[in-house]
C-alpha cells in the first residue's frame, strides 16, 4: 500500500446494510413462501374455520418469522451523532458528517454520511460491518479496515470494540449477543414445540409451551440489556457525544414475547372457562360432530343393509 500525496487511498470494497442482509432476506423469503403456500389452500376451508386457521397460521408465522430474522438484524442498539471530525489520516481537512452506530447479535454496523454526501472531492458514504461471530475474527477485520484506508471515524469508533481496547466493549457486547441468540433459537425450538401440540387434542400444553416461547424470548432480551449495566465508554468527536439506545429489533422482539404470554394465557384460561370456545376456534368442536354425524350415518346405513339382507321367516299357516 503506497501513499498518494502523503494520504492513503481508498479501495472499492463489499458494504453490508445495517438493517437488512443476505440472512435477513432469506428468512423473509422462506417465511413468505410458507404465508403464500397456506393462502392457495385456505379457499378449501369451509365456514368460519377458514377465518380462524388464517388468523391462527398467519400469527404464529408471524411470531416464528421475527424470532429467526432478528438473529441477523444490525438494529438491536442504533445510535447517530452528528461531528465536524477529521475524514482522512494524515490531513487537517474538516469534514461535517452523520455517524451512527448499529449494534447487532452478530456484530456492529458503523455508519458515515457527509452533509453534504459530496466533500473534499469525494463522496462520502460508508457503511462498514465488524462481525465478532464465533467463524469471524473481529481484529482481523479491523486490521484490513486499516489496510484498506476507510475514514478515521469509522476505524475510531471500531477500535473500540476491538478485544485489546481498554473499553472492553467487545467482550460485553460479544457475550450477551451470544447468549441472546442461542436463548431465541431455543425459543424458536419451543414454538415449533407448540404448533405441534395445537395441531392435536392437547391445546392447553400448546398454550404452556407458547408460554415458555414468551419467557425466553424475554430471557434473551434480559441477556442483550445486561451490557448497558456495565460501565460504558464514551465516543466522543469533539464536543460531541455518540449515544445509543434499544433499535428496532429489541422492541420489536420484545412485542412477542409479550404476544406470546397473552396467547398462552388466553389458551390456558380459556381452557378452564370455556373449553369448547377454544376447541371451536382450534376446529376440534365442529370436527367430532361431523364425526359424530358421519358414524351415526354409517350405523343406520349398515343396520338397514343387515336388515335387507336377512330372509323372511315362512309362515307355517300360509302353507
Amino acid at each position: 500500500m503506497t501513499l498518494f500525496d502523503g494520504i492513503y487511498p481508498f479501495y472499492p470494497q463489499q458494504r453490508k446494510a445495517f438493517v437488512f442482509d443476505i440472512s435477513t432476506i432469506i428468512g423473509i423469503v422462506v417465511f413468505l413462501a410458507f404465508a403464500c403456500s397456506f393462502l392457495l389452500i385456505i379457499p378449501g376451508i369451509r365456514g368460519r374455520a377458514r377465518m380462524y386457521w388464517t388468523l391462527r397460521v398467519l400469527l404464529s408465522l408471524f411470531i416464528g418469522a421475527v424470532i429467526v430474522i432478528v438473529q441477523f438484524t444490525g438494529d438491536w442498539e442504533t445510535g447517530w451523532v452528528k461531528a465536524n471530525t477529521s475524514y482522512k489520516s494524515f490531513s487537517s481537512a474538516l469534514v461535517n458528517v452523520d455517524i451512527g452506530l448499529h449494534v447487532g447479535l452478530a456484530g456492529v454496523n458503523i455508519t458515515l454520511v457527509g452533509n453534504p454526501v459530496h466533500q473534499v472531492n469525494e463522496t462520502i458514504d460508508y457503511n462498514e460491518h465488524f462481525s465478532w461471530t464465533f467463524d469471524a475474527d473481529y481484529d482481523h477485520s479491523y486490521s484490513e479496515g486499516l489496510e484498506r484506508g476507510l475514514p478515521s471515524p469509522i476505524l475510531y469508533v471500531a477500535e473500540k470494540f476491538t478485544m485489546h481496547s481498554p473499553c472492553s466493549m467487545h467482550r460485553q457486547y460479544r457475550i450477551s449477543g451470544h447468549y441472546a441468540s442461542a436463548t431465541l433459537w431455543v425459543a424458536f425450538c419451543t414454538w415449533l414445540i407448540s404448533n405441534m401440540l395445537f395441531s392435536m387434542p392437547a391445546l392447553v400444553y400448546g398454550g404452556y409451551m407458547l408460554l415458555v416461547t414468551g419467557a425466553f424470548v424475554i430471557f434473551s432480551l434480559l441477556s442483550f440489556s445486561t451490557v448497558r449495566n456495565s460501565p460504558m465508554c464514551l465516543i466522543q468527536f469533539g464536543t460531541s457525544t455518540l449515544r445509543t439506545s434499544y433499535g428496532g429489533s429489541f422492541w420489536l422482539t420484545l412485542a412477542i414475547g409479550l404476544l406470546c404470554f397473552v396467547i398462552g394465557i388466553t389458551v390456558v384460561a380459556l381452557h378452564h372457562f370455556n373449553l369448547d370456545l377454544l376447541k371451536t376456534f382450534f376446529d376440534f368442536h365442529e370436527n367430532n360432530a361431523e364425526e359424530c354425524q358421519e358414524m351415526t350415518e354409517v350405523y343406520i346405513n349398515v343396520n338397514k343393509a343387515l336388515s335387507l339382507s336377512q330372509p323372511s321367516e315362512l309362515n307355517p299357516n300360509s302353507i
